[in-house]
């Protein structure tokens, strides 16, 4: 399931929906702990994060846990920042449920290569400015064996990760055709109270970074030139403030959001509401059966992704309604 790009309120409907069912919880490093929140109270919660350099739980200690926790009979979220299939090796796990015979269902997140610069006032297309946009991983951009020609010499690039290989990674995209004088962008912690964005160009960005540390995505093309025109989100001001609570479920809560939040909060009403109801049809008949240790139920991550329903191993739909 993905957890979305930083601000806990952009998980999904349907995600935010199975997690606070859960009965374990696998989750990622940069999650915020307001989502974590969301869980039942009697969960199991376990952090399988890695940081850059030092890793606590292998993948195969991970996929290993969600074979075991789902054939115990529990139902199992694996919670990831951003979206799961794009650099979050929710394909490698999917492939390890797959191959015990565990049934699952992939929750797409929203991808913090496109939210994150969107926060920071950055489309990566725009008309007549630029019509596609590559996203690179920087964690493998600045290997010596890394084919620079994969990479477009225009368009817009996301850099994700990697902020700590920035030197490396700018010499060899201007190497390889990129001007050093394209715009460029490192984002800090975007969508979040603390998102700091730095601008430069090419030729300059990395030491105008050089003190950034992850969490942190790179954006160079000359969308990012758009940011002087269309910048929104300050992180501690009116337009857009994060989420600071799921709390969507009663009256209290539609009047914190409404009231005196500023410009941009208007929608919050209209959210409520629709997590209320959606809660209120969950809890009509929509029980799962008496679990008995023989069932499978594992919602992973999985970019993009949006039937309301999880299916068990015996093909039955349960849990959530629809798909």
């Amino acid at each position: 399931m993905g957890g979305g790009p930083g601000d806990p309120g952009l998980i999904t409907v349907k995600g935010l929906a199975c997690l606070r069912r859960a009965d374990v919880v696998l989750y990622d490093r940069l999650v915020p702990p307001e989502l974590l929140a969301e869980a039942p109270a009697r969960s199991e919660r376990i952090d399988v994060g890695k940081e850059p350099a030092r890793a606590r739980r292998s993948q195969a200690e991970i996929n290993r846990l969600l074979v075991e926790k789902a054939r115990a009979g529990k139902t199992v979220v694996r919670l990831k920042g951003g979206d799961p299939f794009v650099f979050g090796r929710g394909g490698e796990e999917c492939q390890a449920l797959a191959l015990a015979g565990i049934a699952y269902e992939v929750i797409p997140g929203v991808s913090s290569a496109i939210a994150v610069p969107a926060y920071a006032g950055i489309p990566v297309t725009q008309r007549a400015v630029t019509t596609a946009f590559t996203v690179v991983t920087g964690h493998t951009a600045d290997e010596a064996g890394f084919d620079w020609s994969t990479v477009p010499p225009t368009g817009t690039l996301v850099l994700l990760m990697g902020v700590a290989h920035l030197p490396e990674i700018t010499r060899g995209l201007m190497r390889h055709g990129r001007q050093p004088g394209t715009p460029a962008a490192v984002i800090q912690r975007g969508t979040t109270a603390r998102q700091q964005v730095i601008v430069g160009t090419l030729a300059d960005i990395a030491e105008r970074a050089r003190q950034v540390e992850p969490p942190a995505i790179t954006v160079v093309g000359e969308v990012v030139n758009l940011r002087n025109e269309i910048a929104w989100f300050t992180g501690e001001g009116q337009y857009g403030q994060p989420t600071e609570h799921l709390d969507t479920r009663g009256a209290a809560a539609d009047q914190r959001r409404a009231g005196g939040q500023g410009a941009g909060r208007g929608p919050a009403l209209g959210v409520a509401a629709l997590f209320r109801a959606i809660w209120s049809w969950l809890g009509q008949g929509r029980k799962s059966p008496s679990g008995n240790g023989a069932r499978h139920r594992l919602w992973t991550g999985g970019r993009g992704a949006d039937a309301h329903g999880f299916r068990d191993r015996a093909g039955n739909d349960d849990l959530l309604p629809g798909h």
